[in-house]
C-alpha cells in the first residue's frame, strides 16, 4: 500500500487552548410543578376509578353520575399520560 506523504509545513488544526472535555449542556428540564401535576392527575384518575368501584353506592354524587365516572377517571389518567410526553 502506498503511504501518505507527510510534509514539514503541516500545521495542526486544533490550537492547544481548545478543550476536548465534554461539557454538559443545561437544557432546563421539566419544572417540578409540571411533574407534580402530571403524576397527581394520573393518581387522581386511578383513585377516582377505584373509589367508584368500591364505594360508589355510599357517595351520592357518584351514584348520580353513573357511568360518567369512567369518563372522568380515564380522562384524568389520559391527560396525565399525555403530559408525560412533555417530560424531559
Amino acid at each position: 500500500m502506498p503511504k501518505a506523504k507527510v510534509t514539514d509545513n503541516s500545521v495542526p488544526t486544533t490550537s492547544p487552548s481548545v478543550s476536548r472535555t465534554p461539557v454538559k449542556i443545561n437544557t432546563g428540564g421539566t419544572p417540578t410543578w409540571y411533574k407534580v401535576i402530571m403524576f397527581g392527575l394520573m393518581l387522581l384518575g386511578l383513585a377516582w376509578i377505584v373509589v367508584f368501584y368500591l364505594a360508589a353506592s355510599y357517595i351520592p354524587f357518584m351514584v348520580e353520575l353513573g357511568p360518567w365516572n369512567y369518563a372522568i377517571g380515564f380522562s384524568l389518567l389520559v391527560v396525565g399520560l399525555l403530559m408525560s410526553m412533555g417530560w424531559r
